[in-house]
């Protein structure tokens, strides 16, 4: 879906423009729309290597209509000068501390980008009345949900991290803001997001770094564990839909604003097992020759217990992006893999 006509001539805010979703939405913004501004805003932080943070954003300065501005989301004089100087017409909230199992070990980091760093977009939001704030949630607040698939509808009060816990008070907080000052905003639930260049923490990218060095991978709940892959192009390409389409104002019959607030699911509604999982990497790093042909993966195959935090299965129900936008992923998992795969080999220059 191409939306040049939309966006040229907007100013719009991405937030963790280095990482993973937000340099991937950020450089799409830019291709398909010239004449629309694109500041990209990010702390850069060592959270995973900042090489390939860097790496992103080298490749979106070569774009003219983008700009970067380096910084902390949880400085508030920061955002309110970055506001103030701008006038954003779109805010993409990407920026965040991400991570269930870091969360367990650095709950302070947690709290500051997702909690103090949220609320700073939330009042600079307030303060400069953007057409719509769009921001990232996170599949994990459904927590260990027994019915699936997992729906907008469903209660999520029961978070088994912090990290998901931060991601349901942004939800609590975006939808006060939405009532009490009539801000447009929309609240994404992504699942599982992998691809090229992703985050080195996720387990397509730290399983095969741990091969690559003939390291044992552990595969958690005995392989059991099911979740919803969906590639990067379908995360932005609904996010891009979703940005054009703010959450209607409305009045209540009390006088007072309705809250002009919505939040989707963003997953591939095709849950994958792990083992299945597993297999389909190894036999696409074999093909993109990231690993020798007689590679012994059995042996370097660990099967172990569930961790703490971590959930037996996501699945999203994704009914209402498709009612609205007309969009549902759709990305093979073998088929994303192997893009994967292939800018592995190429980024690291592996050879066999």
């Amino acid at each position: 879906m191409n939306t040049p006509n939309f966006f040229n001539g907007k100013t719009i805010l991405v937030t963790g423009a280095a990482g993973f979703i937000g340099s991937y939405l950020s450089d799409r913004l830019c291709q398909e729309n010239p004449e629309a501004k694109i500041i990209g805003f990010d702390s850069l932080n060592d959270y995973y290597d900042p090489k390939l943070k860097q790496h992103r954003l080298e490749n979106l300065k070569q774009h003219k209509n983008f700009t970067f501005v380096k910084g902390n989301l949880a400085d508030k004089v920061a955002i309110e000068k970055l506001f103030a100087e701008n006038h954003f017409n779109i805010v993409v909230n990407l920026a965040a501390q991400a991570g269930v199992r870091y969360s367990i070990d650095h709950p302070d980091a947690y709290i500051e980008s997702n909690l103090i760093g949220f609320y700073n977009i939330l009042e600079a939001c307030r303060h400069h009345t953007p057409e719509h704030l769009v921001y990232a949630s996170s599949s994990s607040v459904y927590g260990g949900n027994k019915k699936v698939p997992f729906s907008t509808d469903d209660k999520v009060d029961n978070p088994v991290s912090l990290y998901a816990a931060t991601k349901k008070s942004n939800e609590l907080l975006a939808h006060a803001y939405s009532k009490l000052y009539n801000i447009p905003s929309t609240g994404l639930r992504f699942f599982t997001v992998y691809g090229p260049a992703g985050r080195p923490d996720m387990a397509y990218f730290g399983f095969t770094n741990q091969l690559i060095k003939g390291e044992t991978i552990k595969i958690f709940n005995y392989g059991h564990c099911k979740r919803d892959f969906t590639y990067i192009d379908d995360i932005v390409e609904g996010i891009i839909r979703v940005m054009t389409k703010a959450p209607e104002k409305q009045t209540g019959k009390d006088g007072l604003p309705l809250p002009p607030y919505k939040v989707y699911n963003i997953g591939n509604s095709n849950p994958e097992n792990l083992l299945n999982f597993v297999q389909i990497l190894q036999e696409e790093l074999i093909r993109a020759g990231v690993l020798p042909k007689d590679y012994n993966f059995e042996a370097h195959k660990e099967l172990v217990p569930m961790q703490p935090g971590d959930v037996p299965v996501t699945f999203a129900d994704t009914t209402p992006l498709e009612r609205d936008f007309g969009f549902k992923p759709h990305t093979p998992l073998r088929e994303g893999l192997r893009k994967f795969a292939e800018w592995y080999k190429s980024y690291y220059s592996v050879q066999n």
